[in-house]
């Protein structure tokens, strides 16, 4: 893999198969094959995989910033070719499958090549980048390593089939459809972050809009000049009478790429779902006592508490209490003596599910049982702002030892949640709704809250449970408990 020696030492010879004395002894001599397109190929890529990095040049590959990572999506370079990079240089923004992360390449000189466009994914380790002196011709190993790259399948190349489907009736007066926006290899539309962002807020299918940038990518100046044309509404048909119009229409549907984040959620869950045996347990709660308390705890709190925090600050509580819930199921690699076992954990880490345009991500409350409501609070509100941004770094989104999904900002009474792993159990949370009940023989109203916990049946039991949840509702119902 290396050759070190002195300076100005002669060392191809030591690159060439019969270069050693010993060489091909003890070996029999391989069989000769005919000479076939395949082997020519295959040949030529033997032989450019030789050729070597320039002197002083430096790979920058796609770096490993998440532990579900897989692949790397470019959103924007902030250097060009020929632009001198410094160590701690910002090259580039990458989405991975939680956030949009930066990318420093820890080398200085020149940019010389960029190997992956902006809007484009790049697997693991794949080279992105190569920095070196000014001038310094990396060509020759760039097609190299391409070369090496394909050689194991000979894969041709496919077109892409991942793009907005319409319509051939969508065509209008015979016209060709230009609203159909560049796509990338994966089928994602081409634009700009602040493109996508306007869209967004204005409530545009971006998928419709054309783009005037480099490729047909998307831009703002395409998203401020887009107008929603009515050309394509339907129109009564004049040969029948006014009292009876016909309603025309057609059939369409649009492809939607995976984002990173979407891909993972997909993989994720469904490894949870299909792998861990779940069960539910539902229990209802006064939140009477809860609104008078966190009424007063916001007159002096330094920053407003919500409901969910409190019933983080309840559930750490009471995982104190109930070390098995607060529990992984873990499964030993094929091969390992230990076999599968329980890891408890010491530590609480209170994973908050946060819904976004993208997907769903997981914010995590590092050592909530030992922080106060107004603690919770603040370090809550900053990560929320930070995953809505996409700047989350991996150790504010992994590290959750138990999670709580709340809908009930939604309006939604009840629901059950799938595990989010390594934990063994999710709280499920429902809205607020006053409801009536019985007390002392008279009927009352009464402010009440659904919670439903899914559990891991390999590492929590249901008696388990329901413990659990019973010293939560306790918390929830007198919340000055949670301060002893």
């Amino acid at each position: 893999i290396a050759i070190v020696g002195k300076e100005g030492e002669a060392y191809k010879s030591l690159l060439e198969d019969d270069a050693s004395p010993d060489a091909g002894k003890d070996k029999k001599p391989a069989e000769k094959k005919p000479e076939t397109k395949d082997n020519a190929e295959v040949k030529t890529v033997s032989a450019s995989v030789k050729i070597s990095l320039p002197a002083g040049a430096k790979e920058i590959r796609m770096p490993l910033l998440s532990d579900t990572m897989t692949e790397g999506k470019i959103v924007s370079w902030n250097k060009k070719i020929g632009d001198a990079v410094k160590s701690d240089d910002v090259l580039a923004e990458v989405e991975t499958d939680k956030a949009t992360m930066e990318v420093v390449g820890y080398e200085e000189g020149t940019l010389l090549y960029i190997g992956v466009e902006e809007g484009k994914a790049a697997k693991i380790n794949q080279i992105i980048a190569i920095v070196g002196k000014a001038g310094t011709d990396v060509s020759a190993y760039v097609a190299a390593e391409n070369n090496a790259a394909a050689a194991p399948g000979m894969a041709t190349e496919k077109k892409d089939t991942k793009e907005v489907v319409k319509s051939e009736t969508s065509k209008i007066d015979g016209e060709a459809d230009t609203s159909r926006p560049h796509t990338d290899a994966d089928g994602r539309i081409e634009a700009s972050p602040l493109a996508k962002k306007m869209a967004q807020e204005k409530g545009l299918d971006i998928s419709k809009v054309n783009g005037t940038g480099d490729g047909g990518r998307i831009t703002k100046k395409d998203i401020d000049g887009y107008k929603v044309s009515d050309a394509a509404m339907p129109s009564p048909d004049d040969n029948k009478p006014a009292s009876a119009p016909v309603m025309r229409g057609e059939e369409s549907y649009t492809d939607v790429p995976l984002t990173q984040m979407r891909k993972t959620i997909a993989r994720r869950l469904g490894e949870s779902m299909f792998t861990a045996p779940h069960f539910y347990l539902t229990m209802e709660m006064n939140m009477d006592s809860a609104i008078g308390a966190r009424t007063s705890v916001n007159e002096i709190s330094p920053v407003k508490v919500s409901f969910n925090d409190m019933i983080i600050k309840a559930c750490a509580s009471a995982l104190r209490l109930h070390p098995d819930v607060n529990s992984s199921w873990i499964t030993a690699p094929a091969g390992s003596e230990t076999g599968d076992f329980i890891r408890r954990n010491d530590h609480i880490h209170i994973g908050s599910a946060l819904a976004l345009p993208e997907g769903l991500i997981v914010p995590v409350i590092k050592f909530a049982d030992r922080k106060s409501l107004s603690q919770i609070a603040a370090e809550a509100k900053e990560l929320y702002a930070k995953a809505k941004d996409k700047k989350l770094q991996p150790d504010e989104f992994t590290g959750n030892t138990f999670t709580v999904s709340n809908l009930g900002m939604m309006d939604i009474e009840e629901f059950t949640a799938i595990i989010n792993p390594p934990d063994s159990c999710i709280l499920a949370v429902g809205k607020i709704k006053e409801t009536v009940v019985s007390r002392n023989g008279k009927f009352e109203t009464a402010n009440m809250m659904k919670v439903t916990m899914s559990c891991d049946h390999r590492s929590v039991d249901g008696a388990v449970g329901a413990a659990f949840l019973q010293t939560l509702k306790r918390f929830i119902e007198n919340p000055v408990t949670m301060l002893v």
